[in-house]
């Protein structure tokens, strides 16, 4: 019998963030506490995302907005990255990225705790910035999975290809 596998990776699709930043430029634009504050979002490049506001609780008020809309939108917080407010003249800007894949590091980490606290028999393999779980029994992959969910990592975490 063939070994049953799954992935292990992380990734955001781009137009469910595209959507709820739509949202939270919606909202603010019409929520009564951002007039006058010169309050928006928008992206820059691919990967960024910048809000910027005329004071730093404004600013922060603003990517809590963005925040709840991810969160509606099932994207994982840990697939944002905000930095901190930075003051540029009169205004306030926070940049924050959209974090894909696995590191080297984070991918060291998962394929450690499986190694120690999984099930014997049970292979990972660090492909690029995903991992691949391999074991000749199905009800160890499931066990690996939960495993993985009840850990706290600084990714996201998707399971796909389960076969």
């Amino acid at each position: 019998m063939a070994d049953s596998s799954f992935d292990i990776v992380s990734k955001v699709d781009r137009q469910e963030v595209d959507n709820a930043l739509n949202q939270a430029a919606k909202e603010i634009s019409n929520r009564y506490d951002f007039r006058g504050t010169n309050a928006h979002i928008e992206w820059s490049g691919a990967e960024n995302i910048v809000l910027s506001a005329e004071s730093e609780d404004r600013v922060k008020a603003a990517l809590d907005v963005f925040r709840e809309k991810l969160v509606r939108r099932d994207i994982s917080m840990k697939a944002f990255k905000p930095g901190d407010p930075v003051a540029s003249g009169k205004s306030y800007k926070i940049t924050g990225s959209i974090v894909q894949g696995i590191g080297q590091e984070e991918a060291k980490k998962i394929s450690k705790k499986v190694r120690d606290d999984g099930p014997k028999g049970v292979k990972v393999q660090i492909q690029g910035d995903e991992l691949r779980v391999s074991s000749k029994k199905r009800d160890d992959l499931q066990t690996v999975i939960q495993l993985l969910k009840s850990s706290d990592f600084d990714v996201a975490l998707q399971f796909v290809n389960y076969r």
